[in-house]
């Protein structure tokens, strides 16, 4: 399994080391208020045993530093093998300050030129701005507008679709 580094982030394969991180995450209303409704620890404890066992996805550190920043991942298509989806949490100290920037930019070049990846896409609630500017700036373009197709806790949101393609030359 691939590291991938920066010049601030080390972007590593995730570890049984990293549950709790994972669980705080996966726990956190503020996080999860984008995402999901907080799911039962069974739940959670299956998630991570995927996250463990997924080449592609990887948590998010500083160099020299062991405190987990957030994750990001591609999920590459079973059936399109050249596309896949890719999604980014940052815990709220480390928002604001580049990092899901820096890490995006960094798997994204990892999905063009180790993955084998051409396009990709990335879904995100109309509500979350901070994504949709870290999307934008690293040359996503919204291709569609779900309206109202996503829930979380009963309530419903707009989910916008953002590709990036691979650059030919």
């Amino acid at each position: 399994m691939a590291t991938i580094t920066t010049p601030r982030l080390t972007l590593s394969p995730f570890e049984p080391a990293d549950w709790p991180f994972f669980r705080s995450l996966r726990e956190d209303p503020a996080i999860m208020r984008y995402m999901a409704a907080i799911a039962p620890e069974k739940e959670t404890r299956r998630l991570f045993a995927l996250r463990l066992a997924e080449p592609h996805l990887f948590v998010i550190r500083q160099h020299n530093d062991a405190t987990p920043l957030g994750d990001i991942g591609l999920q590459i298509s079973e059936h399109h093998p050249e596309e896949a989806d890719i999604g980014y949490t940052i815990v709220h100290q480390a928002q604001g300050k580049g990092f899901a920037s820096e890490a995006l930019r960094a798997v994204c070049e990892y999905a063009f030129t180790r993955a084998g990846v051409t396009a990709l896409n990335a879904y995100v609630l109309a509500d979350n701005r901070g994504s949709v500017r870290v999307l934008e700036k690293a040359g996503f373009v919204r291709t569609q507008v779900l309206e109202q197709a996503y829930e979380i806790n009963g309530v419903r949101f707009d989910d916008w679709v953002y590709r990036l393609e691979k650059l030919r030359h």
